[in-house]
């Protein structure tokens, strides 16, 4: 990737942080990286070099700012609208796959040879998956030592180093230091105490408070963001949707369990107040070494990684949708934590409204689901995790919940082709092989295939058209009143449909509609 060696450095001169994760800002003269809003004084021009990532920095022998902390700033949002090779890569690195299965077990995933995808990852980044990896795994390690009470060797296993040897060379050499100072230093500074809040820093950067529960650490991360995040319909969102058993709402915060790498988890996340450029997740996991994908899934979920100021400049380019992006500025279509759930719950969903849908999939989790262990429950909060593909496709039919036969058999081809494989929605799936796949399945039409593809794979430019809802509100702002009128006038908004789609949704309220019948 080329940086504009001017561009840049107009970026950090204004300080902007809605430039942070986009590139780095290496200072020669000091040996240091930063991000491009850093507090420091800039230096002069001919000491700045631009890396389009903190691994490409790394690499090149710079060590991170302890200031500004360039290592936890939003990821860059180039990749959201991208679904080759080199962005379905960094997805599966965010989600722990180098971690657990090594370079190799990333190529296979892609279909590549290890050299092949270390060529073309490094030409994009700067680095190689393996460096991305280290850089991901050194900044897990630093919210750890600086705020919780885990011993020096439990963080370096925790963030997914093979050996406390390889542990202390990495931290040497990003942060220039020993793993013991960064502790010492970061808690006489006040950030990350163990037992109490952590402190915000210089600008807004996650931050981590762990202590045990039982046999469950619970650990408190701060997501950073680039503003404007549009809060209410990040809360309608999640709300409209909860599952009971998996799902709760309650004292004003959204709780659910997860199911990751190494166990089960719980997650509670809060609103973000207003200000705030961070989300606050509580979590709590019976193998803290899931601290970096539980972080990253839900990072997902929210698409906290976006640059919604973009977005919105290109959708308020339409007349009809203008208004709207001045009113709801920073709308985000939600995500997931766990795609193959997602694709269930739409299946469920088909022909219903989003209430009966919901109903169902409690139904499903009481005959299906997985109790949580007894050190992530508590009072009026999760209680099980939903049930994976290959238990609700060898499940008896009187386990599934009442819906019509030929309903019932799509959801059965569905979780078989998912536990199977034949159809693949993980991060580092191809959003055009998913699609085929989908559409395969009996009794999957345009609707379910659209909806997957913008909630479960996270394609931002997926277009559920037949949308009862979405059509009611499209024929209100004047975009269309059928499917057909409604994609035509959409192609001036790609990449970025599905973004539309959430703005009609957040734009003002309308009656419940069943989803349409196309997909029986």
């Amino acid at each position: 990737m080329q940086l504009d060696h001017d561009r840049c450095v107009t970026a950090v001169r204004s300080k902007d942080p809605r430039f942070d994760g986009w590139f780095v800002t290496a200072v020669t003269s000091t040996g240091i990286y930063c991000r491009p809003s850093c507090p420091a004084i800039t230096p002069k021009v001919v000491h700045l070099s631009f890396y389009p990532s903190a691994a490409a920095a790394q690499r090149a022998g710079f060590r991170a700012c302890r200031r500004c902390l360039p290592d936890s700033t939003p990821g860059s949002p180039r990749w959201r609208p991208r679904a080759d090779l080199v962005a379905r890569a960094v997805r599966l690195v965010a989600d722990g796959v180098v971690d657990r299965e090594g370079v190799t077990g990333l190529a296979d995933r892609l279909g590549y040879s290890t050299r092949q995808l270390e060529r073309l990852v490094t030409a994009e980044l700067g680095a190689g998956p393996l460096a991305l990896a280290r850089a991901q795994r050194a900044q897990t390690a630093r919210v750890l030592l600086e705020s919780t009470d885990l011993t020096v060797t439990d963080v370096a296993h925790a963030a997914g180093f093979g050996s406390v040897r390889a542990f202390n060379d990495t931290v040497r050499a990003v942060y220039a230091t020993t793993p013991t100072t960064l502790r010492r230093t970061a808690r006489s500074r006040g950030r990350g105490a163990p037992g109490g809040a952590v402190g915000a820093g210089e600008g807004e950067t996650d931050g981590v408070t762990g202590q045990e529960a039982g046999t469950a650490a619970q650990v408190e991360v701060r997501l950073p963001f680039r503003p404007p995040l549009h809060v209410p319909s990040l809360v309608e969102q999640l709300r409209g949707r909860v599952v009971p058993g998996v799902e709760a709402w309650r004292d004003g915060g959204w709780e659910r369990s997860l199911a990751l790498p190494h166990g089960p988890g719980v997650v509670r996340l809060e609103a973000p107040a207003p200000g705030d450029r961070h989300v606050r997740a509580l979590l709590r996991l019976t193998d803290v070494r899931d601290l970096g994908a539980a972080t990253g899934r839900l990072r997902r979920l929210l698409d906290l990684d976006a640059d919604p100021e973009a977005v919105d400049e290109h959708l308020a380019q339409d007349p009809a949708l203008r208004p709207l992006v001045a009113a709801t500025p920073g709308v985000r279509p939600l995500g997931t934590v766990d795609p193959d759930e997602t694709a269930v719950r739409v299946v469920l969903g088909q022909q219903v409204s989003t209430s009966r849908a919901t109903t169902m999939a409690a139904q499903l989790v009481r005959t299906l689901g997985r109790e949580l262990p007894r050190a992530l429950l508590s009072p009026g909060g999760p209680t099980h995790l939903f049930p994976s593909a290959a238990d609700v496709a060898a499940a008896h039919l009187e386990q599934l919940p009442g819906m019509p036969g030929a309903r019932r058999r799509t959801l059965v081809a569905l979780t078989s082709a998912l536990a199977e494989g034949r159809v693949d929605l993980g991060p580092g799936s191809s959003w055009e092989e998913a699609r085929a796949a989908l559409a395969a399945v009996p009794g999957v039409g345009p609707w379910t295939v659209e909806t997957i593809a913008l909630r479960a794979l996270g394609d931002p430019d997926a277009l559920p058209a037949s949308d009862l809802d979405v059509l009611r509100r499209a024929a209100r702002a004047g975009l269309g009143a059928t499917a057909s009128e409604l994609t035509a006038r959409a192609g001036r908004w790609s990449p970025w449909r599905g973004y539309a789609v959430q703005l009609l949704r957040a734009g003002g309220p309308t009656r419940p509609a069943p989803h349409p019948t196309e997909d029986a």
